[in-house]
């Protein structure tokens, strides 16, 4: 019995020390690329002026909804002021259109997508 737990625990720490040779090889694998990438874009970084704290962006589905419902908002919005800019000659008709759709725009947008808080 010993000797069967000897080569289980031999084939354990064999199993082991591999999977730790594939992870310093990896580890090596990105020093070497964030270098390599350190020296390309330290010329540029040095130009630039320094950011200050990192703002996350929203991540997720209702994230990714919200963002797909403001671009059709938006794209909305500008097929409206083409639309009038090409129909009316008027310019107190084609700002009349401006105002009312920047006026309509929460409106739609609280109505149509439910954003009520």
């Amino acid at each position: 019995m010993s000797k069967e737990r000897a080569r289980r625990r031999a084939a354990r720490e064999a199993e082991q020390a591999r999977q730790a040779a594939l992870r310093a090889e990896r580890r090596a694998r990105s020093a070497r690329r964030r270098e390599r990438l350190d020296r390309l874009t330290a010329p540029i970084a040095a130009v630039l002026p320094r950011r200050g704290v990192r703002i996350a962006g929203q991540r997720g589905i209702l994230a990714r909804r919200r963002r797909a419902q403001n671009g059709a908002v938006a794209v909305l919005f500008l097929v409206v002021q083409v639309i009038a800019w090409l129909l009316v000659s008027s310019w107190a008709a084609r700002f009349g259109v401006l105002v009312l759709s920047l006026l309509l725009v929460p409106v739609l947008v609280t109505v149509a997508f439910d954003r009520r808080s």
